[in-house]
């Protein structure tokens, strides 16, 4: 046998051999998209004991513990994930969210604010989720016009999130703008013929028109 037909053969087993190593190895990014939060949580474990600087297990580990509701385990994961790379707008983002579920109202809004400011809008499918995630902020502080902004922008981003519309339609509600929160909670019921809080939403804001 030649020294070609040698190389393209060890060429090929070094191809198969990798393919059957990547096809093995968990993915902890996969399990996390389809729900599988406690998989996916203990695959980036895995991967950071291995490499305790690997900013993308500590993402993932972070976005599954928030969809797990571990926040307080969140927080704690992208604090230290933030001590290698302060900068990563992906932990500014995720330690927002898991503060936001803590209660932690101004320190969640300061980093959804920062977040915002180091985003381009066109690059950052979380960007409606913190648009939204800080309306719901302004609401809790009774700020119905910077919630109306903060949701307004939510909705812009992705229009077919109808509790998204309804909580629009409630920060209007409260601001005494009726007109306008009738349509949002229009909106809202177009995307979603069963949401009972648009329904009712609407209901007492057509009582003041």
């Amino acid at each position: 046998m030649n020294v070609k037909k040698i190389a393209a053969l060890v060429a090929v087993s070094c191809a198969v051999a990798f393919s059957a190593f990547a096809q093995g190895k968990p993915d902890a990014s996969k399990e996390w998209r389809n729900g599988n939060y406690a998989r996916a949580i203990e695959i980036c474990e895995a991967e950071l004991e291995a490499n305790p600087s690997n900013l993308d297990s500590y993402v993932v580990l972070c976005w599954a513990l928030v969809d797990n509701k571990q926040y307080a385990e969140a927080e704690k994961k992208a604090t230290a994930a933030r001590k290698i790379s302060s900068n990563d707008v992906r932990l500014i983002e995720v330690l927002g969210e898991a503060k936001y579920y803590l209660d932690k109202n101004a320190d969640a809004l300061s980093l959804f604010q920062m977040y915002i400011a180091r985003t381009v809008e066109n690059n950052a499918y979380r960007l409606g989720k913190v648009y939204y995630l800080t309306g719901e902020i302004y609401i809790r502080q009774a700020k119905y016009e910077h919630a109306d902004i903060a949701l307004s922008m939510a909705v812009r981003l992705e229009p077919s999130m109808s509790v998204w519309w309804s909580r629009l339609g409630y920060a209007r509600e409260m601001a005494r703008d009726y007109k306008a929160s009738v349509a949002a909670y229009d909106r809202a019921l177009e995307l979603n013929p069963e949401l009972a809080d648009a329904s009712r939403g609407k209901a007492r804001s057509q009582s003041h028109l």
